[in-house]
């Protein structure tokens, strides 16, 4: 079954600003996902992600520090080395080596005034578990393909961003009283998300 691409963002994110030694890049850091923390309510049900659900992407994929989750503002690149991940006790550790763009200057400033100060993911689902705890469904996910890590403006929760199929799957689970089903990416879903990735990088 496809799944669509999705983006979330858990409290308490931090970023923090690193001043550099002369002549080196100003570091961002922190926490761009968290371990066991549930999301608010994402229409009807409500989500956290287990610990080691983004080794397999951390160890194997390609991925972006976005600015706003705007592929045309690219703050960094695992691949590069100015984009480094780690999972800790809390969750997803990031380290940016921001560019000397226009776009990083300002993020810099905006980022020292407090006015960005959150983070966000994108990335689709290749495992997750759904179980009801008293009222409430409880989605984990427990293994994700990640694709990036955004400073955000606006943090989104949004079920928008979930799938129109994965929906109907928990609306079909809701009502029979049993988790929906543990749908895999098709292949062909993956080369989509792939092109499209290239197309924008």
């Amino acid at each position: 079954m496809k799944k669509d691409f999705e983006r979330r963002f858990y409290k308490p994110q931090e970023m923090r600003l690193q001043v550099p030694d002369e002549g080196q890049p100003t570091l961002i850091g922190g926490h761009a996902a968290v371990f066991n923390q549930r999301s608010e309510d994402l229409g009807g049900f409500v989500e956290q992600i287990a610990p080691g659900a983004f080794a397999s992407s951390i160890a194997s994929r390609d991925i972006r520090a976005l600015l706003n989750h705007n592929a045309d503002l690219i703050l960094g690149r695992s691949t590069a080395g100015t984009l480094r991940l780690v999972e800790d006790d809390v969750g997803l550790n990031i380290e940016i080596d921001t560019p000397d763009t226009s776009y990083a200057r300002d993020l810099l400033i905006s980022m020292g005034r407090g006015d960005i100060r959150e983070m966000s993911f994108g990335f689709l689902t290749l495992q997750d578990h759904w179980e009801k705890i008293g009222d409430v469904w409880v989605r984990t996910l427990m293994e994700v393909e990640l694709h990036e890590v955004s400073p955000v403006t606006f943090p989104a929760y949004g079920q928008t961003t979930i799938s129109a199929r994965s929906m109907d799957n928990w609306k079909e689970a809701q009502g029979s009283e049993s988790p929906p089903p543990d749908p895999r990416i098709m292949q062909d879903e993956h080369r989509r998300l792939r092109l499209q990735l290239q197309r924008a990088s």
